[in-house]
C-alpha cells in the first residue's frame, strides 16, 4: 500500500485525468474485497464480490505499476536529454506538458533562470510580451507533427523557438539567442537587420562611417531583401561610397551584415581595414585562385602565397570538384551557398564551413569566402556516428556471443571427449587438437567484441598494480622479443585499485605488443606506475575525469609514433594500420572497453618519430587490500579429479547439455538434466530429491538462470551454484552473480574446466 500511496501523493498523479477513476476504482475495489467481512450482504454473494474486489485492487496495482515503470522510464529519458542539452551554446529547456522545467542547460539559468521546478512562461515574462499565448501556440503544432519553429518578435530583435516533442509529455525548448554587442568591439562596420529591413543595431565602425542614419538599410537595399555579396552605393556624411554587403551569420530573421566600403570616403579606409576583419574572409577568383587573405583566415588554413594557392590545393571533402563549386557560384548559377570541406594540413585535422558570396568589383566577378572552423562541429557529427557503430557492433557482438558460444561449447566439448578416446599415436589425434586450438581461437576473437563493447562479466577484486606486472613480467618479455627492452618503473606508495585482474593483465598485453610492432627495429618500453591525485576536473579528449585519486599506468615506446590524422581513431575496432592478416584491429579497442568498463579513462599522446604514450587512470580503491593468503596448489588441468554428488544441469542448448552430461558423468557424478527453467523448478516439487549442485545457463527462454535459482534457494539454501554462459546480456550487472554460493563458468568451457569448476563448488 506504500506503492499506491506515493502514487497518489505524485503531483503528476493529482493532476492527470485517470488519477481520480484510478482512486475511485481503488476504493470501490477496497469495499467489495471487504464487504463479505462485514456480514451485510448475503452468504451467496460474499465469494463473487471478494473476487471482483480483489479483480479490480489487481487492475489497479498494475495500472499504479505500469505508470511507476513509465515515470521511472520518463525520468531517464530527461537526464539523457539533459546531458546533451547542457553542450548545446543555446539556452534549452525540457519541460512537460503543464510547461513545469524538468532539466534546463546552463545558458537557460543564467538567460532565463530557468531552474527545475520552476514555471517556463514565468522566466521568459522578461523576453516576450505573453510567453503563455507563445508556448501554447507552438507546443500544440508540436504536438502534432513532432515539432515546430517560429521566430518571435521582441522590442530588442527577432528570437527564434523550437519545441521538439520528446515523448512521455516531454517538450525540449531551444531558444536561439543571439549575443548582444558580439560586433561592438570589432573596428569594421557590422549592423544587425530585422524584418523588413529592420535596423536593429549598427556596432560603432558603422555609426562612424555611416553616421546616424536610420535608413541605412533602405539605401543599401536594391531589392526588397538585401543580397549578400551586393556591391551598393551608400550616402555618408563625407559622400557616397561603394560598399560590399557581406552575411556574418543568421539567426531565424535577424542577419548580421558586413558592410565593407571597396574605395575611401574622407579619411575612413577600406582595404587596409581587410586584414582585421573580425572573421577568417579570403577573396577568390572564379578559377579559385586566392587573391586574398586575412589574418584570421591565414591563421585557420595555413600560410598562403595570394596570386599563387589555389584553393584546391588547400581544401577538400566536396562529392565533386572544388573548382565547379565556385565557377557555378560565380555564374550565378543554382549552387549551394555553404559547404562543410576539410583542409590538407598536415600538422592536424581541421574541417571549415565555407560560405561564397558572389562580387563584383571594377567588372570583375569575384567570390567573398567567408570561413568558419567547423572542427568541433564534424568532430561531435563523427563522435555521434561512431557511437551508433559502436553501439550497433556491441549489439551484435552480445548476440553473436549467445549462440556462437554455444557452438564452440559443443565443439570443444566434443572433441575433448573424442580425445579422451585416443592417444598421441592415433592418427587422428593431430586432427582433434587442431579443431580444439580453432575452437579456442575464435572464442578469443568473440571475447575480444565482448570487451571492446563492455558487455562481458567482470570480476572485480582489489588489486596492487606491482604485483599483477611482477606476475605478467616474464610473459611480456616473452611477448617483445630480445629485440625490445621492456623496463618498469613503480611509484614506491603506490595504492590499490579494484578491477578485474585478467581483463587487466589482457590490456598491459595489448598495450605492450601494441608498442612492440611500432618498433620493427627494437627499442624500449617503459611501463610507469604512479598514484596521481585530481583536484580540479581533468578534461582531455571530450572525457572528464573528476576530482580524486587515480592510479596511473603508462605504457611508452619508442616506436615511429601516430600520425595525428589517425590518432583519434586507435580506439576504433576493426581499425588497423598493419597488413592483411598481422592484426583484426580490435586490441585497441578492447583495451578501451575494459578500461571504460572498470571506471577508468584512457588517453594517447603521439608524435611521429617520437613515439608513443599511453596512460590509463584507474580509480584509487577504497576497500582495504585483502591480506594474501597461502595458495593451494593450482589442480592438474590435464586430470581433472574425481568427484561425487547429485548435479542438475539445466540448459536450452542440446549440444551443450549432452556434452556437460557426458562429461559430469565420466567424472563420477549423477546428472538430472532439465532443457529449461520451468523443468527444473518441476523436477525441484519432489521434496525428496537431493541436489548438491545446479549447474545453470544463464540466457535461457523464458525464464532465466539467476530467477530460477533464486526461487529454488529459498527451499534449498544450502545447494551450490555454477552459472555458465558467454553473454549475460546484463543479468548480473557489472560485478557478477550475486546469489549465495554461486560462481561463473564462462563460455566456451573445456571438459576439465566444467568439472574442476564442479568439483571446487562441491568441495
Amino acid at each position: 500500500m506504500s506503492d499506491v500511496t506515493e502514487v497518489f501523493s505524485d503531483p503528476s498523479f493529482q493532476k492527470s485525468p485517470a488519477g481520480p477513476r484510478l482512486a475511485f476504482l481503488i476504493f470501490v475495489g477496497t469495499l467489495l474485497s471487504l464487504a463479505p467481512v462485514t456480514g451485510v450482504l448475503p452468504h451467496s454473494w460474499h465469494t463473487g464480490l471478494a473476487v471482483a474486489g480483489i479483480s479490480l485492487l489487481a487492475a489497479s496495482f498494475l495500472v499504479v505499476l505500469r505508470g511507476k515503470i513509465a515515470d521511472h522510464v520518463a525520468r531517464q529519458s530527461v537526464k539523457a536529454m539533459a546531458v546533451f542539452a547542457e553542450q548545446d551554446l543555446f539556452p534549452s529547456v525540457i519541460a512537460n506538458a503543464q510547461g513545469d522545467i524538468l532539466s534546463s542547460n546552463s545558458e537557460a539559468r543564467t538567460k532565463f533562470q530557468a531552474f527545475p521546478g520552476g514555471r517556463l512562461e514565468t522566466c521568459l515574462r522578461s523576453v516576450f510580451a505573453n510567453p503563455p499565448a507563445v508556448l501554447l501556440r507552438l507546443q500544440s503544432k508540436a504536438e502534432i507533427y513532432g515539432k515546430a519553429h517560429e521566430d518571435i518578435v521582441t522590442v530588442a530583435s527577432t528570437i527564434p523557438i523550437s519545441v521538439f516533442d520528446v515523448g512521455q509529455g516531454r517538450f525540449c525548448w531551444r531558444f536561439h539567442l543571439e549575443t548582444p554587442g558580439l560586433w561592438d568591439e570589432v573596428a569594421v562596420p557590422v549592423v544587425t537587420e530585422g524584418r523588413n529591413n529592420v535596423l536593429l543595431r549598427a556596432n560603432a565602425a558603422a555609426e562612424h562611417l555611416f553616421g546616424q542614419n536610420s535608413d541605412l538599410l533602405n539605401q543599401l537595399a536594391s531589392n526588397d531583401q538585401i543580397g549578400s555579396g551586393e556591391v551598393v552605393q551608400v550616402q555618408t556624411p563625407q559622400g557616397p561610397v561603394t560598399a560590399a554587403v557581406c552575411e556574418l551569420g543568421r539567426s531565424g530573421t535577424v542577419r548580421d551584415l558586413l558592410v565593407l566600403p571597396l574605395e575611401t570616403a574622407g579619411p575612413v579606409g577600406s582595404r587596409a581595414s581587410f586584414a582585421d576583419l573580425p572573421v577568417p574572409i579570403m577573396c577568390l577568383s572564379p578559377d579559385g585562385s586566392i587573391l586574398e587573405a586575412n589574418r584570421l583566415a591565414a591563421k585557420l588554413i595555413g600560410e598562403v602565397e595570394p596570386g599563387e594557392t589555389n584553393v584546391d590545393q588547400i581544401m577538400e571533402g566536396l562529392g565533386y570538384p572544388i573548382l565547379d563549386w565556385l565557377a557555378r557560384t560565380a555564374a550565378q548559377e543554382p549552387a549551394m551557398r555553404s559547404e562543410f570541406l576539410r583542409l590538407t594540413r598536415q600538422d592536424k585535422e581541421v574541417f571549415v564551413q565555407v560560405t561564397l558570396n558572389r562580387m563584383v568589383d571594377n567588372g570583375q566577378v569575384c567570390l567573398i569566402a567567408v570561413l568558419n572552423d567547423a572542427t568541433e562541429l564534424k568532430t561531435l557529427e563523427a563522435q555521434f556516428v561512431q557511437g551508433q557503430k559502436m553501439q550497433a557492433v556491441g549489439q551484435l557482438a552480445g548476440g553473436v556471443a549467445h549462440d556462437f558460444n554455444n557452438l564452440l561449447t559443443a565443439i570443444s566439448g566434443h572433441c575433448d571427449l573424442l580425445l579422451l578416446r585416443h592417444d598421441q599415436n592415433d592418427p587422428n589425434y593431430g586432427d582433434l587438437v587442431q579443431i580444439n586450438q580453432n575452437a579456442n581461437r575464435a572464442a578469443a576473437l568473440v571475447s575480444q567484441l565482448l570487451a571492446f563493447s563492455r558487455k562481458q562479466t567482470l570480476q572485480p577484486e582489489v588489486l596492487d598494480l606491482r604485483d599483477t606486472i611482477s606476475d605478467l613480467i616474464h610473459l611480456l618479455n616473452r611477448l617483445v622479443g630480445e629485440k625490445v627492452r621492456l623496463i618498469l618503473s613503480h611509484d614506491p606508495v603506490l595504492k590499490p585499485v579494484r578491477a578485474d585482474k585478467r581483463q587487466l593483465e589482457q590490456v598491459l598485453m595489448n598495450l605492450v605488443v601494441n608498442a612492440r610492432d611500432a618498433m620493427p627495429d627494437g627499442g624500449e618500453i617503459r611501463i610507469e606506475t604512479e598514484v596521481v591525485v585530481l583536484s580540479n576536473p581533468l578534461s582531455r579528449d571530450r572525457a572528464t575525469v573528476q576530482p580524486g585519486e587515480y592510479v596511473t599506468v603508462k605504457v611508452i615506446d619508442s616506436g615511429v609514433g601516430i600520425p595525428a590524422d589517425k590518432l583519434q581513431k586507435v580506439f576504433e575496432p576493426f581499425y588497423t594500420t598493419k597488413r592483411t592478416g598481422e592484426g583484426t584491429g580490435l586490441g585497441l579497442s578492447t583495451v578501451y572497453g575494459i578500461v571504460k568498463q572498470t571506471g577508468g579513462f584512457i588517453f594517447v599522446d603521439s608524435a611521429p618519430g617520437h613515439g608513443t604514450e599511453f596512460t590509463v587512470y584507474l580509480p584509487v580503491s577504497a576497500s582495504p587490500q585483502p591480506v594474501p593468503i597461502e595458495a593451494a596448489p593450482a589442480p592438474d588441468v590435464q586430470s581433472a579429479r574425481q568427484g561425487e554428488g547429485v548435479v542438475l544441469l539445466v540448459e536450452d542448448e542440446a549440444p551443450v547439455r549432452a556434452f556437460a552430461t557426458r562429461a559430469l558423468r565420466l567424472k563420477g557424478y549423477t546428472v538430472l538434466e532439465a532443457e529449461s527453467a520451468e523443468e527444473a523448478l518441476r523436477l525441484l516439487e519432489d521434496g525428496s530429491l537431493n541436489v548438491d549442485a545446479f549447474v545453470t545457463d544463464v540466457v535461457m527462454p523464458g525464464m532465466d538462470g539467476p530467477t530460477w535459482v533464486r526461487k529454488a534457494m529459498k527451499t534449498r539454501p544450502d545447494v551450490r551454484v555454477i552459472f555458465m554462459s558467454g553473454y549475460t546480456e546484463g543479468a548480473f550487472g557489472d560485478s557478477g552473480p550475486e546469489i549465495a554460493n554461486s560462481t561463473f563458468l564462462p563460455k566456451p568451457f573445456s571438459l576439465n574446466q566444467l568439472t574442476e569448476a564442479v568439483f571446487q563448488q562441491l568441495n
